[in-house]
Order: C-alpha cells, then sequence, then structure tokens
C-alpha cells in the first residue's frame, strides 16, 4: 500500500518533486489549502472502515478525484516511506504545557516507530511565548528523546503558530530529498502568536507538509478569550495578486465584506458549489477556536487529545501504524484557473468507507505565468 506522507505527531511533510503547496484560502471545503507551483497536484489519502481498520490494496482505479466539480484523470505514486525522513518535533514549554513535561519521558522505541528505519534528521523545538531551538538536526533520535525528557519550564506564553513557523524555517534548510514532517504536541488554544493561521498553513504548504498534532485542554482563560485572529478578515489572507480572491481591486460592495467575495468567487468558479461551500464555511470557522485542531485538519492530518504520558503514547503509536498506510494520489488539473479549487477525493462501489485526505488546494496567478 502506497505511504502517505508521514503524518505523524503533527505535521508531515511530503517532499516530492511537484508537489502542490497548500495556503489557506479564505473560504472552500473543509480541509488544508494547496498553492500549486506544478502542474501537479499531491492529494495523501487514508482509507479506512468504520470500526476503524484501514483498507489495503486500493488501485488508482478504485479512486476518483474531482477538481471544481470536474472529474481528474489520476495516478497513485509509489510508496514514500523508504525515503529520507526531517522530523522537526515542535513542544509547548510555556502557558499549559509546563504542567505536561514529564509526559515525553523516555519516548525513545516510539520515535523510533515513527520515523521507521530510513536516513533521517531530528530536531527539538520548544515554544512558550517564543520558539527555541533546543537540538539543531541530528540523526541520532536517542539525542532528541533525551531532550524531550530534559525540558525546562517556560513563562505564560503558548504561541503555537509562532512555533509551527520557526520549525518550517528549519525544515527548508534540510536536503530537498527528504520528507519533511512537524510533531506538534501543544495546548488547544494559540496564545500570543504574531503568525496568523492563513500564514502558518502556507508556510507549511511550501515546504510541502501535512499535519498531526497532540493537543490538552487550554486554560479556561485561553478559551474564553480565544478571538478573531483566526477569522477570514486577515489581512494576511490576500489571495492571489488581482485575481477573483484578491483584496486589492475588489469591488466597493465587498468592502468590509470579504466572506461574500470569497462565495461569489467560488460560485464563478463552480456555481453548483454554492450551498456546500456555505455548509464548509461555518464549519471551518469553527475548527479556527481550535488551533491545534485546525492545524491537522485543515493540511490533512490528525488530531488527538491527551492527558496524561499514556494517552500521548497511545496516540503516538496510532500515528505510526497510519504513516505506513497512506495513498499518495496525483494528477494534473485539466483547468488550471487562479483561486480556490475544491477537491473531492472518492472510492467506487465501496461504501461505508471513511477517507482522510485534503479538500481543497489554491493556484496563485504566478503558477501559471
Amino acid at each position: 500500500m502506497n505511504s502517505a506522507v508521514w503524518a505523524g505527531v503533527v505535521l508531515l511533510f511530503f517532499a516530492a518533486e511537484g508537489f502542490a503547496q497548500q495556503s489557506d484560502a479564505d473560504a472552500g471545503a473543509p480541509g488544508p489549502t494547496l498553492t500549486v507551483r506544478s502542474t501537479v497536484v499531491l492529494v495523501p489519502t487514508l482509507v479506512k472502515t468504520k470500526k476503524g481498520d484501514v483498507v489495503f490494496s486500493l488501485t488508482a482505479d478504485d479512486f476518483s478525484v474531482t477538481d471544481n466539480g470536474v472529474a481528474q484523470r489520476l495516478t497513485l505514486d509509489p510508496d514514500t516511506d523508504a525515503e529520507p525522513l526531517a522530523l522537526a518535533i515542535c513542544v509547548e514549554t510555556g502557558g499549559a504545557g509546563r504542567n505536561h513535561l514529564e509526559d515525553y519521558d523516555n519516548l525513545d522505541a516510539i520515535l523510533g516507530a515513527l520515523i521507521g528505519g530510513v536516513e533521517h534528521r531530528v530536531a527539538v523545538i520548544g515554544f512558550d511565548s517564543a520558539p527555541h531551538l533546543l537540538l539543531p538536526f541530528t540523526s541520532e533520535t536517542a539525542r532528541a528523546s533525551l531532550q524531550l525528557s530534559s525540558l525546562r519550564k517556560g513563562d505564560a506564553g503558548a504561541a503555537i503558530l509562532d512555533g509551527v513557523a520557526f520549525a518550517v524555517a528549519q525544515l527548508r534548510a534540510q536536503p530537498a530529498n527528504y520528507r519533511r514532517a512537524i510533531l506538534l504536541i501543544s495546548e488547544t488554544i494559540d496564545q500570543g502568536s504574531s503568525t496568523a493561521l492563513g500564514e502558518a498553513l502556507r508556510l507549511i504548504s511550501d515546504t510541502n507538509t501535512s499535519l498531526y498534532s497532540f493537543g490538552f485542554s487550554s486554560t479556561k482563560e485561553a478559551v474564553s478569550h480565544e478571538a478573531a485572529k483566526f477569522g477570514y478578515n486577515g489581512a494576511s489572507e490576500p489571495g492571489p495578486a488581482h485575481g477573483c480572491f484578491s483584496r486589492d481591486g475588489a469591488d466597493a460592495e465587498y468592502d468590509g465584506h470579504y466572506s461574500k467575495q470569497v462565495l461569489d468567487c467560488l460560485s464563478q468558479l463552480a456555481p453548483p458549489l454554492r450551498l456546500a461551500t456555505m455548509a464548509f464555511l461555518t464549519a471551518r470557522n469553527g475548527l479556527r477556536t481550535n488551533t491545534a485542531a485546525s492545524l491537522a485538519q485543515l493540511t490533512g492530518g490528525e488530531f488527538f487529545r491527551f492527558g496524561n504520558a499514556k494517552e500521548l503514547r497511545a496516540g503516538l503509536i496510532s500515528v505510526s501504524h497510519d504513516v505506513l498506510n497512506y495513498y499518495v494520489l496525483s494528477f494534473r488539473p485539466s483547468a488550471p484557473t487562479p483561486g480556490l479549487h475544491a477537491l473531492r477525493v472518492g472510492v467506487r462501489d465501496r461504501a461505508g468507507l471513511e477517507l482522510r485526505s485534503r479538500s481543497e488546494y489554491w493556484i496563485d496567478d504566478d503558477a501559471l505565468q
């Protein structure tokens, strides 16, 4: 079975040539967005039964993929789990994370299972109100485990998005032939980041990333003041220059109502999708109240809650199993128009299956020049 990108505990990065990039579009179906920098879009997909059993042995003919409602001709790419892996472990040492540092002791064996028997490099990044490189990339997994066992308490901050952005910056310096992944362990609500959710998703996309997150509950104070910084009106989410989704030069009627502009743009791209898009906007807006879950779900990854070391270990083991069982579907868009594209992946003639995959991608104007 094709393995998807390392879905490991927080972000898994596909380092495949021509991989479509992901970005936080201001609308679309639930899932991550991708910004296409080439003519190939990759769609990692995990298929399970309702009981949670992984479905093996599907072929390209068993899958269907539509792009803005138009069926695409797809291929099933070879396994990628044998490729080298660069893993950034991004762990919260501040805020509510100060009460969980003991949960990360003695993870040698589990980290080994997540990485697999491939050439690899692992780094450890801690963050409170700011990110800190605690261990530069090393091939010695035991050093990463030792660092996790000796974390020091940080300040009251929990800048999750800044930590993720910092991890991406470290991953950029790794060899291009390495898969890139981030394992994020944090509370659920961001506190104090200067990085917006949309910008974090774009950075993840630029390095071909899939996100998996392990989260413990934030304090009541953090939840009560979780705000509009994750809304659709962030200045960091402008859409492609001069495109339908662009804030620059938009019609006056959209002033202060960017979400309406997004819906109208989607209607132009694929009118039948409008009602589905409106329903999605509501669901996606709800996701933004949980930063850790949003990062995972909007990039096609998984989010696990944990309250103690035992639950964390169980979740990590579950992810290590899933990582090996992703199918990597790919296609060349038949209509590569600028803007948001809604993806829909299905399995033919197999009712009752559950799929996890990206549900949208984005094409910038300059990608078509």
